[in-house]
């Protein structure tokens, strides 16, 4: 698992509903939502399921979410669901807030199938709390915090829905990532069989860079630093012997 953003390949960011917050006592998926992004865009191509869980959610967990036994009731099991979610996922990154807990989730409904874990059939997975951690220390990084920090609408949002939440994580992730790859573009031509990855060939020889040359009070500040540096060293600084005329011997 890892905390860094990938390229511009197919992601899925995920997330999920359950029965509580413990999957080792017995907590279950309720639901799953997924959207797909492939060059940092939304595809509009998803996978929303609600799954019984074969028991009732906590009462906590109820206020949440929202969804009762009985709704979910005559929704299909995971077992009967497993192969098209993983179908869905395979081979791309995923993105989620907060990996641990729904990997940990769907990693126990995989273990009671005998399945392997879920990071054995996706490319890697980023963790957009951990990434929020590093960018806002010291701040709540919840979902709805991210939201409120980067403008993103979440107004809709009166229960927590794991297709929702999948949607507003995939706006908070290209926000939180904005101006990443910005030299990477897709490779969309007929002929390539797929859509891939090429460097974007920019000319850097038609830009006009302006040159902003020191003025006379931060010549002298920086003259100062590599007086007090030479001294330091005992006199024994090369760029003195440039100054001088000499050629600094290799």
């Amino acid at each position: 698992m890892r905390a860094a953003p990938g390229r511009m390949g197919r992601q899925i960011v995920f997330d999920t509903e359950t029965t509580g917050l413990s999957a080792d006592n017995g907590d279950r998926i309720i639901e799953i939502g997924c959207v797909e992004l492939v060059g940092r865009k939304l595809t509009g191509n998803h996978l929303h399921l609600y799954i019984n869980p074969e028991r009732d959610s906590h009462e906590d967990a109820l206020r949440v979410h929202g969804l009762t036994t009985a709704f979910l009731r005559d929704k299909p099991k995971f077992a009967e669901v497993a192969d098209q979610i993983l179908d869905f996922m395979q081979g791309a990154e995923i993105i989620i807030h907060n990996a641990a807990f729904d990997v940990g989730f769907i990693n126990k409904e995989l273990e009671r199938l005998g399945r392997p874990p879920f990071t054995s059939y996706v490319s890697g997975i980023v963790d957009t709390l951990a990434m929020a951690k590093e960018m806002f220390p010291g701040k709540r990084n919840s979902l709805d915090a991210l939201c409120d920090r980067l403008d993103v609408d979440n107004s809709g949002r009166t229960l927590h829905g794991a297709l929702l939440d999948a949607e507003l994580l995939a706006d908070v992730y290209i926000n939180l990532t904005r101006g990443q790859d910005a030299l990477l573009m897709m490779d969309d031509a007929p002929d390539s069989g797929a859509p891939g990855l090429q460097a974007a060939h920019i000319d850097l020889r038609g830009f006009q860079l302006p040159v902003l040359r020191a003025n006379a009070q931060e010549l002298a500040a920086h003259e100062d630093v590599l007086a007090q540096i030479d001294k330091a060293s005992g006199g024994k600084t090369i760029w003195r012997a440039f100054e001088g005329g000499e050629k600094a011997v290799p």
